[in-house]
């Protein structure tokens, strides 16, 4: 956990929602010069604080309307910092709780240097990161129609369907394995759904590659050279990952891949489960114990150590400790990568889709 810890002349503490939000600015004795509920618009923040921007910070919890108001400030020149939502439990244990009680509480935690830190993600890449999350919520839903259709065979005791699935030529046969007229159509539904989602992730994965060429082509070629590391996956670890370096150390990235069982002790002793598993980045999470089974697959080394964590251990464990070892790996091959420029526009790839159409993009890593 990181606080914020620098001194300023005056602090605000915003709750902030989606039409209103409310501030509180306290000064450097930790007096509340100011108590204001206002909308929720760059030109109404900007009058209410304008006697106080002269060494103003601007604090807020992480929630999903935070970027307007972090581009605001960074285009003002005023410091904001974003609060870890599941980290600052100090504003939801009063008794009472409103707008006002939890902007006082944030403003207090961030003069009193106990302010816990999120990553405010670039501006820059921002757009590009949130579409490759949309991507992937995309191949999820198209996964839940393949599915559909399995189930559909299953409950009605029909032959097995086999990898007619997974090959798109295939889907022609599927619905006339079905007598019924309206399971036929039902069936025709879902993989008509599958080949639109084929074509608008396909696109997408064309956009995708084609900025993270501008972005940092030299470290998408050095994840895509890791063995199990395809084009999605490197992208996934590219733009949630953003700078390595803002990571003091292996042990921060690999808590925030959620890669490690933070443990939970007191005098010494075991105090009860393991908590706060799910604090850290779930798509990073995701992405690496994707690319460690296909690690697995791949590598007949790493089946052998696996083997062996597994008659040690067990093979959940085996897998988890496989997942935490690539994690550090990949801390080190990009923290030891040297900046590279930004690649030229006339060096991009054609705005041609064939490149997409392949294993990779079918099954999506």
């Amino acid at each position: 956990m990181r606080f914020y810890t620098r001194q300023h002349t005056y602090y605000c503490g915003i709750d902030l929602h989606t039409r209103m939000m409310f501030i509180c600015i306290l000064d450097e004795r930790g007096d509340i010069v100011l108590q204001r509920n206002t909308f929720a618009k760059p030109k109404s923040f900007l009058t209410v604080i304008e006697p106080f921007k002269d060494g103003l910070v601007v604090a807020a919890e992480c929630m999903f309307t935070w970027y307007w108001l972090a581009d605001l400030c960074e285009r003002e020149g005023i410091p904001f910092v974003l609060g870890h939502a599941l980290y600052m439990k100090a504003i939801h244990g009063g008794k009472t709780k409103n707008d006002r009680i939890d902007a006082h509480k944030i403003a207090v935690l961030l003069r009193g240097g106990m302010f816990p830190l999120a990553h405010v993600y670039p501006k820059q890449k921002r757009s590009t990161r949130d579409l490759l999350r949309r991507r992937t919520h995309f191949m999820r839903k198209r996964a839940e129609l393949l599915a559909h259709v399995q189930n559909t065979s299953w409950q009605y005791r029909l032959e097995p369907i086999g990898r007619r699935l997974a090959n798109r030529k295939g889907h022609e046969t599927v619905p006339i394995l079905f007598d019924d007229t309206f399971v036929r159509s039902s069936v025709e539904a879902d993989l008509e759904l599958v080949g639109y989602y084929d074509g608008v992730i396909k696109r997408l994965e064309w956009q995708l590659t084609k900025q993270a060429w501008i972005d940092d082509r030299p470290n998408y070629d050095l994840l895509r050279s890791i063995p199990g590391v395809g084009k999605v996956l490197a992208l996934i670890l590219l733009y949630e990952i953003d700078d390595i370096r803002r990571f003091g150390s292996v042990q921060q990235f690999c808590s925030y891949c959620r890669l490690i069982r933070p443990p939970k002790t007191s005098a010494g002793k075991p105090a009860g489960l393991p908590s706060h598993k799910k604090i850290g980045n779930a798509h990073l999470k995701w992405a690496i114990s994707e690319a460690a089974l296909l690690l697995l697959r791949e590598s007949k080394d790493v089946k052998r150590y696996v083997e062996r964590l597994r008659q040690k251990h067990n093979k959940g464990k085996a897998l988890g400790i496989l997942s935490h070892r690539l994690g550090r790996a990949l801390y080190y091959i990009l923290l030891h990568t040297p900046p590279q420029g930004v690649l030229r526009r006339k060096d991009l790839p054609e705005d041609d889709l064939s490149e997409f159409i392949g294993p990779d993009a079918e099954l999506g890593v």
